[in-house]
């Protein structure tokens, strides 16, 4: 690995946290630092992978106030220059025994983030009662160091001095303990699943069956469609050289729109009947099962 990608990466960790504190332009997700990271490494399939990978365990995480979470960013942005750096480790595996433990070793920084900006905070008070403006906008900025320290410093000292240790876990894996190596790929692999799970644990899916069912059931049949008709066109060019037309597999972007299109149904319907009739106040439910009920329009 390269110092000029150690640094990038470490100002890439840096900046990361303060855009989710205030910009939020979407390089802040797990998606984004693997795009990012795979950008810098070398390898963006890579760092797609591990980052989608990630984003969907998290899908259903969320935190509400100052809660702390797991890092699952800077998860991401370890786990993908390590998996591209270092021979030998697969994606998935990286996901499961780099990206999962740093995210939550994480929450322990990011506490301690916290604790330092209450000095800041108490100056602050300070200049308030003297009236000191240009103090108190001095000291509100300052307040993001703490913040961008707690993700540069770990990610940089992990990087400069941590992929001998990575490359030795990364043999041991595919050496002698070869069974853990493939537990972990296997691990790696179902947490997608695990993040829908905990998604579909707090959504409306009672409500929303109908959706549910339908955004499944066009996947698997475009999944099917397109996927035939792909191995058909394999099939032709391979008997005929002369066949120049190309086949795609299933585009992302058409289950998206479909997606996006129910999505809107949906809306439309929601708002005619609130425009119809007075929406009465009502307090926040929770089935017996535990499902919120009341979080949609």
């Amino acid at each position: 690995m390269a110092i000029w990608q150690i640094i990038l990466i470490t100002l890439y960790a840096g900046f990361q946290i303060l855009d989710e504190l205030t910009l939020y332009t979407g390089f802040n997700t797990p998606v984004g630092a693997g795009f990012v990271v795979g950008l810098i490494m070398g390898d963006l399939k890579t760092g797609l992978i591990i980052g989608a990978g990630m984003q969907l365990m998290v899908l259903g995480v969320g935190t509400f106030g100052g809660a702390s979470k797991i890092d699952a960013t800077i998860g991401t942005t370890l786990a993908t220059a390590f998996s591209i750096s270092v021979s030998g480790m697969s994606p998935q595996v990286a996901i499961s025994s780099i990206a999962v433990p740093v995210a939550a070793i994480m929450v322990q920084l990011d506490i301690l983030a916290r604790f330092t900006n209450t000095f800041f905070a108490h100056r602050v008070d300070h200049y308030i009662e003297t009236f000191n403006y240009k103090a108190i906008e001095r000291n509100f900025l300052y307040g993001a160091l703490p913040w961008s320290l707690s993700r540069a410093i770990p990610v940089f000292i992990a990087l400069a001095f941590g992929r001998g240790l990575v490359q030795s876990i990364a043999d041991a894996l595919n050496g002698s303990w070869a069974w853990l190596g493939t537990g972990l790929s296997v691990a790696g692999a179902t947490l997608p699943a695990v993040g829908f799970a905990i998604l579909l644990r707090y959504l409306p899916v009672k409500k929303h069956v109908a959706y549910l069912i339908l955004g499944f059931t066009i996947t698997t049949l475009l999944t099917v469609v397109f996927g035939n008709i792909q191995a058909l066109g394999g099939g032709v060019a391979a008997v005929n050289k002369n066949f120049v037309g190309t086949f795609n597999s299933l585009p992302m972007l058409a289950i998206a729109l479909i997606g996006f299109a129910l999505a809107i149904l949906y809306y439309k319907k929601a708002i005619s009947s609130t425009t119809s009739v007075a929406a009465a106040p009502k307090a926040s439910s929770v089935s017996d099962e535990g499902e919120i009920t009341d979080d949609e329009l």
